[in-house]
């Protein structure tokens, strides 16, 4: 076995973590290598971050230090910047949530020397002041990602500009960033429409169990859908300066939405 050196070292690393001590001798029979490259790979490790403990002499061994559960990740510098920046962002979005902030703390422990110092310099160094202009919940997030993954329906509370409440059964296609608001975008069952509706608007979310044929998305994709008047108007030549409408401004039925494209499909619309 020829394997990549990059491959190689991550399967001795998935090898050691299975438990137990490894004879290097064992090691490079699995490996399809040398004694030598094993001790070489071992060593790649360490300088990772990986505490790669040896028994020297003849029939040596190696093995992961005992309690070391999650070992450090294999970020680059710049990775680890753009992952403490992005949870930063995150962190604006969801106030009332520990997520980011745990999230945060738990890379610190898992990361190897050096990149601690970035992601601590990162953190540092970082503060985002827009505040976005609605917060959600990480919980309703992680649902609807869960539901979209498994072509699950989802059933919840909404609540519309007006205050109006209404009980929807939704086909979740995506959640999308707009104009400081987050939006699902979903078939609505009961209305045999597509709609959009605000994730901070939305209570008491959950899967619905139950076999069916989820609906196609209607275009080629969520922006395209919007700037053509949800399908019904032409789409714009390549390089039109049109502005994507602001679908959280209205949505009584025949109301305009901002940019003159027409009725809008936003939440709370009602068919006539």
């Amino acid at each position: 076995m020829d394997l990549d050196p990059t491959i190689r070292t991550l399967t001795l690393l998935a090898l050691l973590q299975s438990g137990g001590e490894w004879t290097a001798a064992d090691l490079a029979e699995r490996l399809g290598t040398s004694v030598r490259t094993v001790r070489r790979d071992a060593q790649r490790l360490r300088r990772l971050g990986y505490t790669v403990e040896a028994r020297p002499g003849p029939g040596s061994a190696y093995r992961l230090k005992p309690g070391v559960k999650v070992p450090p990740l294999l970020f680059t510098a710049d990775e680890i910047t753009a992952l403490v920046a992005g949870l930063h962002l995150i962190r604006a979005w969801l106030p009332e949530d520990a997520v980011a902030s745990s999230a945060l703390l738990k890379l610190d422990q898992v990361l190897p020397r050096p990149l601690r110092r970035r992601a601590a310099a990162t953190d540092l160094a970082t503060e985002v002041l827009q505040q976005p202009g609605a917060v959600v919940a990480a919980a309703t997030v992680g649902v609807i990602a869960d539901a979209v993954a498994e072509d699950d329906r989802l059933r919840f509370r909404y609540t519309d500009q007006h205050g109006r409440s209404s009980t929807r059964l939704v086909e979740p296609y995506r959640h999308f960033l707009r104009a400081g608001h987050w939006y699902l975008v979903a078939f609505d069952v009961d209305r045999d429409d597509w709609r959009t509706f605000r994730l901070d608007r939305i209570t008491d979310i959950s899967p619905v169990a139950g076999a069916f044929q989820p609906h196609a998305f209607p275009d080629v994709s969520i922006e395209r859908w919007l700037t053509t008047d949800f399908g019904r108007a032409p789409a714009r030549s390549p390089g039109s300066s049109a502005a994507m409408p602001d679908v959280g401004e209205d949505g009584e039925p025949g109301g305009e939405v901002r940019g003159g494209m027409g009725p809008s499909r936003e939440d709370h619309r009602h068919p006539p």
